[in-house]
């Protein structure tokens, strides 16, 4: 669009084309070998320590003895198109078709087993891709009864881990998930009606109602 050719001067022709003129004589300046070094690096100990930002990639840096500050970090891993992986709500989509029940656990007191359990999906990363992780938790003893992984999000590994826990350890009375479609199907309440369980979800963006399987 800039001909330097031209016999208007290149400030003329970038105010008539609405150019900041610093894009126009911008020249790239390529990355040092330090630097490049620096990324191989921060890629190395993001597949190592995926769920590290840019503060506890400084602190190993530094520890590496790399002079390096936080907001440094945190350029190069946007250079490079790195974030920390922690849970993100796409885990727990509600389904506008399924039906919602009530949360039944405020104020109730929770004191022997097999009074609630609790079950949450979240995500483990790996070094390509990543796997769902299902837990099935009882609330008074804080123990996990039942897991499954898988490598999509469907609601069939959920009701495994049901069954096996069910199996196991026989049927609670109540069982707390969010709000999730898996845990809104038809097949997953199904499930829990069939064995005369009550189900209780947690209220939306209320991830404290299940706070015990939540932290884990």
């Amino acid at each position: 669009m800039i001909d330097r050719t031209h016999q208007l001067p290149i400030g003329r022709q970038c105010q008539l084309l609405k150019l900041a003129r610093s894009t126009v004589y911008y020249q790239p300046v390529p990355v040092s070998s330090e630097t490049l070094a620096l990324m191989r690096r921060v890629d190395e100990l993001h597949l190592q320590y995926p769920f590290a930002g840019a503060r506890m990639l400084r602190d190993v840096l530094r520890g590496e003895g790399h002079g390096v500050g936080r907001r440094h970090v945190a350029t190069l891993m946007r250079r490079m198109g790195i974030t920390a992986v922690y849970r993100k709500p796409r885990t727990s989509q509600r389904h506008p078709a399924h039906r919602i029940y009530p949360y039944l656990l405020r104020q109730l007191t929770i004191t022997r087993p097999n009074h609630v359990w609790a079950a949450d999906i979240t995500y483990i990363p790996m070094q390509r891709g990543f796997v769902y992780l299902c837990a099935i938790m009882d609330w008074a003893s804080r123990r996990v009864l039942a897991w499954r992984l898988s490598n999509t999000l469907t609601t069939d590994f959920c009701m495994e881990a049901v069954r096996e826990a069910v199996t196991r350890y026989g049927c609670p009375e109540i069982f707390n998930t969010d709000q999730g479609c898996q845990f809104t199907s038809q097949e997953f309440t199904g499930l829990l009606t069939a064995h005369g369980i009550q189900i209780s979800m947690d209220g939306t963006g209320r991830w404290r109602d299940n706070v015990f399987v939540e932290r884990y």
